[in-house]
């Protein structure tokens, strides 16, 4: 009888991919025989970053970890759009792999898990998250990005790669950073 490979996808929308997603990527390559790190879109999330974009970096960053870390399973990078679970399925995944970094997380990680098993028999791995990344966040780093002066402030958070792209978008005023700038003006005024 064949040895069962165990593929799983760790999914997420990486909008930025930040040190807390590579931490999750590093250990999910010792957890599984193989790692799909699928870049999707959260249509309840404002888009600071498009999918091209999106896959770029995560592509790059993941190339880096692999480089300097060759011993783990191997990653592949990928997007996607519709159903994770969907998706999941056309990769023949055993898992999803989700990082957790406190317990609002941990309370949806959960209800997404519980889902996941009844509606595609698909299970859930989880990861806690370090110290260092349990209070890091996509939303939190596009928040700094927009009101702060200095994005070098962000290098225990990102990579240098998107500490430069949202320079650029800051640059650009592009639309998701002015809302939140905007908001929270009128947050201090009102």
């Amino acid at each position: 009888m064949p040895t069962r490979k165990h593929l799983a996808i760790y999914p997420g929308s990486f909008d930025p991919i930040s040190f807390g997603h590579l931490d999750v990527i590093r250990r999910g390559r010792r957890l599984f025989d193989e790692l799909i790190v699928a870049v999707g879109r959260n249509p309840s999330k404002d888009q600071l970053f498009d999918a091209s974009e999106r896959l770029e970096m995560t592509k790059k960053l993941v190339a880096e970890l692999v480089e300097k870390e060759p011993e783990g399973a191997p990653v592949l990078v990928k997007g996607f759009t519709g159903l994770t679970v969907d998706f999941a399925r056309a990769q023949h995944a055993s898992a999803l792999l989700r990082g957790v970094r406190n317990l609002s997380d941990l309370q949806y990680e959960i209800q997404q898990a519980v889902t996941n098993r009844e509606v595609a028999g698909l299970e859930t791995a989880f990861v806690v998250a370090g110290q260092t990344f349990a209070y890091t966040s996509s939303t939190l780093i596009k928040q700094i990005a927009a009101m702060g002066e200095d994005l070098s402030c962000l290098t225990s958070m990102v990579p240098p790669l998107v500490i430069e792209k949202l320079r650029d978008k800051k640059q650009q005023k592009h639309p998701a950073l002015e809302r939140l700038r905007v908001s929270r003006d009128q947050g201090v005024e009102g």
